[in-house]
């Protein structure tokens, strides 16, 4: 079960549904949340421009003092939006049996840095899509995935209305999908279904390893299915979020395929259009 779960507040209007999102999965098994707000670290600016030749001391003064003003309202938004959820979900700072509890940490420096720092010790991450330049950005989603060893929930621009409702699992015969479906069992345990996913080039029959599979989360959840789709034609990914939202799904499993550390290729085309902007919650494990 999920008891530690890792949240970055960014102080935007993305955070609502991650926050939203966050606290669903806490109650779930009354874990401790744990809110992560990164403030931009104005020294480093300051070197970096410096160092890149801006000159004028009076220029890098007011480009300073721009920053640090910014970075205090940034704060004080995370503070006033944590303060509000924790009274009104009714959420405590000390830990109790039981009972969802949260804090709230603030850092400076680079967010995908502590995100990596943080996220190891966590159970969970659950993160936002940036839209419109706010919000966690492509390289915090990175950092998440590929660097804490974590499974991390991304969570769209609305929470969903059920969680974890139904369940789909993107199943693919690979170490990362099993994984994926590991880390995802304290939701499968909660789901009020399962349905286990396959896109397919033509009617096929369900794999025998999605059959497999079927039977050995029927131990956690009997509600259990393997449903075979089409793809007639189009992208896999497109298939598989049309289904999703068909079926009214409140979070998609899958695994992050990856074949390299470079930015350019961590993310197959699969992955990509999954985190560029899914209208479902999706968990995902490395």
């Amino acid at each position: 079960m999920y008891r530690h779960i890792l949240v970055p507040a960014t102080g935007t209007a993305c955070d609502a549904a991650v926050f939203d999102a966050a606290v669903r999965v806490a109650r779930l098994s009354g874990a401790h949340l744990e809110f992560l707000h990164v403030r931009v670290d104005v020294t480093e600016t300051l070197l970096a421009m410096t160092a890149g030749g801006m000159g004028g001391g009076g220029a890098v003064q007011e480009v300073v003092d721009r920053l640090e003003g910014e970075a205090k309202a940034t704060e004080t938004r995370v503070w006033e939006a944590f303060g509000a959820l924790c009274a009104r979900e009714g959420i405590a700072n000390d830990p109790a049996q039981g009972q969802v509890s949260a804090e709230l940490v603030v850092e400076s420096g680079p967010e995908a840095q502590w995100i990596s720092e943080y996220g190891r010790f966590a159970d969970l991450v659950v993160v936002g899509r940036a839209v419109d330049g706010q919000g966690s950005g492509g390289e915090v989603l990175e950092a998440a995935l590929m660097d804490t060893g974590k499974p991390i929930l991304i969570v769209p621009q609305v929470a969903p209305a059920a969680f974890p409702g139904t369940v789909v699992i993107a199943w693919k015969d690979t170490p990362e999908a099993a994984r994926a479906v590991n880390t995802a069992l304290p939701l499968i345990d909660k789901a009020e279904r399962v349905v286990i996913m396959g896109v397919v080039e033509a009617a096929e029959s369900p794999q025998e390893n999605a059959v497999r599979l079927q039977r050995s989360l029927k131990w956690h959840n009997p509600n259990t299915v393997v449903q075979v789709v089409k793809r007639e034609g189009r992208p896999a990914v497109e298939v598989l979020l049309a289904e999703a939202k068909a079926l009214g799904a409140g979070v998609v499993v899958m695994g992050g395929y990856s074949h390299s550390r470079l930015r350019e290729v961590v993310f197959g085309g699969f992955t990509q259009r999954v985190l560029a902007g899914a209208d479902v919650a999706v968990l995902m494990a490395q």
